[in-house]
């Protein structure tokens, strides 16, 4: 039971689906969901919700333990630091952190337990190296994932693109999503790995609008400290990066104020 629902965040598991799988009574079904419970919340990994109700049953909340969290931002920054990272051009090489499955379960908990509260229906990013954190956001949020691509693809169907303005090179760019993808009316948390100007973000709720899709919130692994006035305002980021310096190779990189200032 524990496995079922630890495997499945935020999705909702009736009585009677774990009475029926266990061939046992719905009062023991109540007490083994006690048990494991109290063993979460003893070891801080998360929650069980119960929801009342016909459609109700019980959900596995992940936790993001403010303490741990902050350990392992400032880890985090202290690997990326390294001077070796530094690429041509004061780009920060982080390929091996953002397709790290343990790295991915990681970042995914703390973003997803940072928009819980907005309740997203799904989560966007934008293709590529976005997608592996954004696909770890979903699976904590219990949701689906979408990405959007720099060229529509002829097996998704009829698709929705706009031009937007890259922030870093002032460039136009396209971004499409496929038609069928999105639901109006529905809730969308935008995740990215990389944020310096914030063009792709803004491109991303510019998208949305076609789909007349509301955004429960923008979250990012990275942002840059500048330029600090982004096209976009309301966001969240795990670090921020200060400088790369290519002469001197040293890199500033922080974690974000609001791991210190709220419990995740």
């Amino acid at each position: 039971m524990t496995r079922i629902l630890c495997s499945h965040p935020n999705q909702i598991f009736t009585l009677q689906y774990f009475s029926d799988l266990f061939q046992s009574a719905k009062s023991t079904v109540c007490e083994d969901i006690g048990i494991i419970r109290d063993t979460l919340t003893a070891f801080r990994l998360g929650d069980l919700e119960t929801i009342a109700g016909a459609g109700g049953g019980v959900k596995f909340v992940p936790a993001a333990e403010k303490e741990s969290t902050e350990e392992y931002i400032r880890s985090l920054c202290d690997k990326l630091t390294d001077p070796s990272r530094i690429l041509p051009g004061g780009f920060l090489y982080m390929s091996d952190i953002l397709f790290d499955p343990q790295q991915l379960i990681r970042i995914g908990g703390i973003l997803a337990s940072r928009f819980l509260s907005a309740k997203p229906d799904f989560v966007l990013t934008m293709e590529t190296k976005g997608i592996p954190v954004a696909v770890m956001t979903a699976f904590a949020l219990g949701c689906p994932l979408v990405a959007a691509t720099r060229d529509g693809q002829i097996t998704e169907g009829p698709s929705v693109s706009i031009n937007y303005v890259a922030a870093s090179s002032r460039r136009i760019q396209t971004m499409s999503l496929p038609k069928r993808s999105i639901k109006e009316g529905t809730r969308a948390l935008i995740v990215d790995d990389f944020m310096k100007g914030g063009g792709t973000a803004r491109g991303m709720v510019q998208l949305l609008k076609e789909f007349n899709v509301e955004v429960a919130g923008i979250g990012v692994v990275i942002a840059t400290k500048e330029p600090r006035n982004k096209m976009v305002t309301d966001y969240a980021s795990l670090m921020i990066l200060e400088e790369v310096d290519e002469e001197e190779k040293r890199i500033k990189l922080s974690p974000s104020p609001w791991l210190y200032a709220n419990s995740v």
